[in-house]
């Protein structure tokens, strides 16, 4: 996984993040995902300030889920985000919608000091802490279902 776009923006509204993950989802995980497995996707964003004297400050926390299931009387797949959901007729069309977002307020204007230091840590994954107990256990080691990225940037 990787990320191809990543944009912090500072703006009167507050920090937003724009982000684009490019992936494809491992022969296993489609296969889960057809047999009736929900899949999550979690982006989490860390707005941090640097301080010599002591650990960073974290300034902001912001996170976000989607939920991606298919549902074989409709053959249709399902993207759920907050209280909203989408139905897509291919799981192409599916992932589009969960790879990006674009301007997504991760910061108020107040929490960011103007000639403070300040950087964002970024992490977009498939989270397996969500699936079924039985299958947790049956993937601990398979590097197919641990789809993550990372990136950390220096605010302006």
């Amino acid at each position: 996984m990787e990320l191809q776009v990543f944009n912090l923006e500072r703006t009167d509204e507050g920090v937003l993040l724009s982000f684009t993950a490019n992936f494809e989802l491992p022969r296993s995980v489609e296969e889960a995902l057809i047999r009736g497995v929900p899949l999550y996707f979690e982006a989490e964003a860390n707005v941090l300030q640097s301080r010599w004297y002591w650990r960073d400050k974290r300034v902001a926390h912001a996170t976000r889920s989607w939920r991606l299931t298919y549902q074989p009387l409709t053959r249709m797949y399902r993207v759920s985000t907050g209280g909203l959901n989408q139905n897509f007729e291919t799981l192409v069309e599916a992932l589009d919608s969960l790879r990006r977002s674009s301007r997504w307020k991760i910061a108020e204007p107040g929490q960011i000091e103007e000639d403070a230091r300040n950087y964002v840590v970024f992490s977009y994954r498939l989270d397996t802490s969500l699936l079924p107990r039985p299958m947790q256990i049956g993937i601990g080691g398979e590097a197919a279902w641990s789809l993550s990225v990372e990136r950390t940037q220096r605010l302006n």
